[in-house]
């Protein structure tokens, strides 16, 4: 691996006296290291510990310009191939989070095009309190990647979530990053893959129809995904405003028959499907053909049930790993479950709609994976680029099985 360089953002919490282990085993396993200290940092640990460490320069102020060719904070963010932010604050997340400059660690970042790792570190009840929440949620949309705090005894004295991750688990989080960026990871080289996305329209007339709020984002990045994995793509979308993932062969549909059809044609020489499409359950028993006009007496529409794309997969599959998706607004895992055994799924990816930032048009997705097997894995909350990889992850480890 060639030497890179490991950006180490240091914010003022208890917790930044690990940060110097992190720094040490950084710099011992070759990559250059470069630290970053807010002033309350510099009330727990000094920057003469970090250049100890790193051999390398520690910056605590935008105004001080150790090189008068170059601006630091600009130069630094380019110099960067990875930051962590280790231990990041609530105070830090919440400035990042709103684009917020004040000091040298917070205007590098504005600048830095390179992938962020953040390890928050605070007390439990900061750590849940909705606004520290919606900041992650909304760096997580950004594709900045978060490593989970662990539970125990605080500094504090509270008992709960909030300690910083252990050094060895910060250190593994840049290594496994550059091993994903300096391989391909062809998980998925030379092999069918077929997704479906978006919402389906059951029309009542030619001016009216029956739908739901899925914008598609997931499906689509599950296509992206699986085309920069190696597989040979094949997206069927329902209505979306969405731009054509690049090398994907993208097949448009708008009701539930006409997916259904689509995907069956695909069927048979796919070896993965991904049922992601969030199609409508029910259609007018009768569609019109000229615009109902309204008049003074109510409107009951009959409805009767669409076909079960799913179910019909399930029923016809031979080789293929089949995977689906289930939204749902409580008993998550219940019915998860549920769908898994009645449609004869390999894996299911169950989200809760209802939790802000895993909802329908949200840039983001946590997902509870339920396999065929009994084996059960979280997906923690991350942007849908990312919880795509990790989902073609899983289903290139079934196939391995």
């Amino acid at each position: 691996m060639d030497k890179k360089n490991i950006l180490l953002c240091v914010s003022g919490g208890i917790a930044a006296y690990k940060s110097a282990t992190i720094a040490s085993r950084l710099y011992q396993s070759g990559y250059t290291v470069k630290v970053i200290l807010t002033e309350s940092a510099q009330q727990f640990i000094t920057p003469l510990t970090f250049q100890t460490l790193t051999r390398g320069d520690v910056y605590t102020d935008t105004f001080e310009e150790k090189n008068p060719e170059v601006v630091s904070h600009i130069d630094l963010a380019d110099w960067a191939d990875l930051v962590l932010i280790a231990p990041a604050t609530a105070n830090v997340i919440g400035k990042l989070a709103n684009g917020i400059g004040d000091d040298m660690l917070t205007t590098t970042l504005l600048a830095v095009t390179a992938p962020v790792i953040i390890a928050p570190a605070m007390n439990v009840n900061m750590y849940n309190h909705p606004a520290v929440k919606e900041n992650m949620q909304k760096l997580g949309s950004f594709g900045y990647r978060f490593i989970e705090p662990g539970e125990g005894l605080l500094a504090c004295g509270y008992v709960g979530k909030g300690r910083l991750a252990e050094p060895e688990e910060i250190v593994k989080s840049a290594e496994d990053y550059f091993k994903e960026e300096s391989s391909p990871r062809q998980l998925l080289k030379d092999k069918k893959v077929l997704i479906t996305a978006g919402p389906t329209r059951e029309m009542v007339d030619p001016v009216r129809y029956f739908t739901n709020f899925s914008s598609g984002k997931m499906g689509y990045a599950l296509a992206r995904a699986a085309k920069r994995m190696g597989a040979d793509v094949t997206l069927v979308s329902g209505p979306t405003n969405l731009s054509v993932p690049e090398g994907v062969d993208v097949k448009y549909v708008v009701s539930t028959q006409e997916m259904f059809d689509a995907v069956m044609r695909e069927y048979g020489s796919q070896d993965i499907v991904i049922k992601c499409a969030a199609v409508a359950d029910y259609k007018p028993a009768v569609r019109y053909n000229s615009k109902m006009k309204k008049t003074n007496e109510a409107w009951q529409i009959e409805m009767e049930k669409t076909v079960d794309i799913l179910e019909s997969l399930g029923r016809k599959k031979e080789h293929q790993i089949l995977v689906g998706f289930a939204a749902e607004t409580d008993n998550l895992e219940e019915y998860a479950e549920g769908k898994l055994r009645r449609k004869n799924l390999d894996l299911v990816a169950a989200n809760d709609v209802s939790k802000e930032g895993s909802g329908f048009g949200s840039e983001t997705n946590e997902l509870l994976l339920l396999h065929a097997d009994g084996k059960k894995k979280v997906l923690p909350l991350v942007s849908k680029d990312r919880a795509a990889e990790l989902l073609l992850e899983e289903v290139s480890e079934l196939m391995g099985r």
